[in-house]
């Protein structure tokens, strides 16, 4: 006879501890976003992060959950009703995964399970807004990431994780994400980006971060809660979420090596900006396969990752779409990256799941064959059609009703002022005086005046460039 149900203080801990940490990535997006952006819209930039955390927390609760993660209906959607906003789960016997068989699944309790999903999707819309930086009208953001979630999202993560065509069906493997979080979210970031078009003045002006103190702060934040990301997916506390664990960090330095090396080759000098990315792009590649590969192919996977990706970004210049903070190449490429590693180094010596739970092979270099790889490559194209067609639709109808890009002259002034009316610096004189704080305090004028060292009425100012300022 089954025991009663219980919870697993364990595993329920460690979920909610991962769960804080990936809400933490958001506005650890929220500020490397921020910071590659130009000052002018930095604000609008974090407003699109925020925002999908308000909007898509709701979203999720009330039905998002439900379409991911009900009983399946037919391999594309879960039943819309299996666990609707208006009920509530709390009976002892509401724990995720239970069964007649195992009545305390894994001894979580469903909410904390609800929770920890959530935030997946807060941070998979957000990822998107980072390919239309400064010509997005906020409004149009809203409607986008509401159909998206609904159309795309919700759907795609029962295809991979809920029991749906990808995992159930096409036996694909994903363990944290590669293809519902960063293929999906990168193939999204490139249709909008076609349908509202280049930036004005880009490529032609220059159009460098504003802020790269606050890159590297959003990389560390991103960085630190991609633990709960990679090694809390695993949902229980034991050698496969130590696995994972390790995995990421060693993928993600391999990766800032990768980036830097391919900057210090082509520019003779790596940035600060590089190594960042690199560690996005090395957090990104490992995200699918953290669970399901050695510590020595993710060093591999790392290195690799952060050389393409540092490669990647470039064709934007060359195929001519505008995608500001470069979601495509990043995660787009580096999710891709991800998902087929495991067609060439998933290991059922690492971790049993691949064949007992997921139905999936081993990949290619541990004697699997090409099969794995095939199922890979298939649940990432049928992904990234379905994502980009349907955020291009979107996108579409949205400018041609509402209009999703906003008016020259806001995008020229900056997106802040004209979406927020807020700017994100105060660069007005101090005190009202012409010549500033430097020019009240005596610096830098002849004599120790405040006004000595200032050129007269008569002489026009020099402009100011946009580059200074970002």
């Amino acid at each position: 006879m089954p025991e009663a149900p219980t919870i697993d203080g364990a595993n329920t801990t460690w979920l909610l501890v991962s769960t804080a940490l990936v809400l933490l990535m958001t506005p650890g997006l929220a500020l490397f976003y921020g910071g590659l952006n130009r000052a002018k819209g930095v604000l609008n930039m974090m407003m699109m992060s925020f925002s999908a955390i308000g909007l898509i927390s709701i979203l999720w609760w009330f039905y998002g959950f439900s379409v991911a993660f009900g009983t399946d209906v037919n391999g594309l959607w879960g039943d819309p009703g299996a666990y609707l906003g208006t009920k509530t789960f709390l009976a002892e016997t509401d724990l995720w995964g239970a069964t007649a068989e195992n009545p305390s699944g894994i001894g979580v309790p469903l909410y904390v399970f609800m929770a920890f999903q959530m935030v997946f999707a807060v941070i998979t819309v957000a990822l998107i807004s980072g390919a239309i930086a400064d010509r997005a009208k906020f409004a149009g953001w809203l409607l986008f990431a509401f159909g998206w979630a609904t159309l795309v999202y919700f759907p795609v993560a029962h295809w991979v994780w809920g029991g749906g065509i990808i995992g159930g069906d096409i036996h694909a493997l994903d363990f944290a994400g590669g293809t519902a979080v960063h293929i999906n979210a990168g193939a999204a970031a490139l249709a909008v980006a076609l349908v509202l078009g280049k930036r004005l003045g880009w490529p032609r002006e220059g159009m460098k971060p504003h802020n790269i103190p606050l890159v590297a702060l959003g990389a560390g934040l991103l960085w630190f809660g991609w633990f709960g990301f990679n090694a809390g997916s695993e949902l229980t506390v034991d050698s496969v979420a130590g696995l994972a664990f390790i995995n990421t960090q060693l993928a993600t330095a391999a990766a800032v090596l990768g980036w830097i090396a391919v900057e210090w080759v082509k520019d003779r000098k790596p940035t600060m900006v590089g190594a960042s990315s690199g560690a996005v792009a090395g957090l990104v590649a490992i995200t699918p396969a953290c669970g399901f590969i050695a510590p020595w192919a993710s060093v591999l996977l790392g290195i690799v990752a952060g050389v393409v990706c540092a490669l990647a970004v470039s064709l934007k210049y060359k195929l001519g779409y505008d995608d500001s903070l470069d979601v495509v190449g990043v995660h787009f490429v580096g999710g891709w990256i991800g998902s087929l590693w495991l067609g060439l180094f998933a290991t059922n010596s690492v971790n049993a799941a691949i064949t007992d739970v997921v139905g999936a092979s081993d990949g290619l270099f541990y004697g699997g064959g090409a099969t794995q790889l095939g199922r890979q490559a298939l649940a990432g194209l049928i992904v990234t059609v379905w994502s980009f067609g349907i955020a291009w639709v979107l996108a579409f109808v949205i400018e041609k009703t509402i209009g999703f890009r906003v008016k020259a002259e806001a995008e020229v002034e900056g997106i802040d002022i004209g979406e927020h009316a807020e700017s994100s610096y105060d660069l007005s004189p101090a005190g009202g005086g012409t010549g500033g704080a430097f020019a009240m305090a005596g610096i830098g004028t002849p004599g120790g005046g405040a006004t000595s060292g200032a050129k007269s009425e008569a002489e026009p100012a020099e402009p100011v460039s946009e580059k200074v300022a970002g």
